[in-house]
C-alpha cells in the first residue's frame, strides 16, 4: 500500500465566454469546439493516472471536461458534486464583456476587481472569500482521501484552482494573484497517509 495519495486538479476547458472574454462566474456557457478538443487532450494526459473518486461542480463546463477524462477511468466509481470549488461569483458582472467594463471604468479598475485579493465585483466574491470555501473543501477532501485511501480527480474552475494552489503550495497573495490558470495544466498534489 502506498504511503501517499494523489490529487489531480484541472481546470475545465474553453467555453464560449472564455473565448469572448466575458466574466463567466456562475453563468453556464458550453464548451467551444476548441474546449472539447482541449478536454480530450487533458483526458489523454490523465489516462495513465489512477483515481477512485472525482469531483465536479454543478456547472456544465466542469461536468463536460470531467466526462472526457472519465472515459479512461473505469476504476472511478464515485462522482461528487461540490460547489465549494465552483468559479468565483462576479455578481452583476457575470456574463458581461471585459472590454465593456474597461471602457466604462478603466483598465486599472478592471485589474483591481479582476486580480486584487480583497476586491469584490459588485455583489460578487473576492479571492479572499473564495479562499474560505476552498479551504473548507480541502479539509474535507483530505479527510475523505485518508479515511477511504483513494486518489481523486477534480474538475474545477480557474479562480477556485487559484485559491486551491495558494493553500496547497503555501503561496503568497502576490503570487496567487499573478497566476494564469491554464486549460491544459494538471496540478498534482500528494497527501501523506
Amino acid at each position: 500500500m502506498a504511503n501517499k495519495l494523489n490529487i489531480y486538479l484541472f481546470r475545465h476547458d474553453q467555453t464560449t465566454y472564455n473565448r469572448d472574454k466575458r466574466f463567466t462566474g456562475l453563468h453556464n456557457p458550453p464548451l467551444t469546439a476548441l474546449g472539447k478538443k482541449q478536454a480530450k487532450i487533458l483526458a489523454n494526459k490523465l489516462k495513465n493516472k489512477e483515481f477512485q473518486v472525482a469531483f465536479q461542480t454543478k456547472l456544465n463546463r466542469s461536468k463536460q471536461t470531467l466526462k472526457q477524462v472519465l472515459k479512461f477511468h473505469p476504476e472511478c466509481k464515485k462522482i461528487i458534486i461540490d460547489n465549494r470549488i465552483i468559479e468565483r461569483n462576479y455578481g452583476t458582472l457575470n456574463g458581461t464583456l471585459h472590454e465593456d467594463y474597461i471602457k466604462k471604468h478603466s483598465l486599472d479598475e478592471f485589474n483591481r476587481i479582476h486580480r486584487d485579493f480583497s476586491a469584490s465585483p459588485p455583489k460578487g466574491e473576492s479571492f479572499k472569500q473564495v479562499e474560505k470555501r476552498v479551504s473548507s473543501f480541502i479539509k474535507d477532501l483530505k479527510d475523505l482521501m485518508i479515511k477511504n485511501k483513494v486518489n481523486v480527480a477534480i474538475s474545477a474552475h480557474g479562480n477556485s484552482i487559484r485559491l486551491f494552489r495558494k493553500i496547497m503550495e503555501k503561496a503568497s497573495i502576490k503570487q496567487t494573484c499573478s497566476w494564469t490558470i491554464r486549460f491544459d495544466k494538471i496540478y498534482h498534489y500528494r497527501i501523506k497517509i
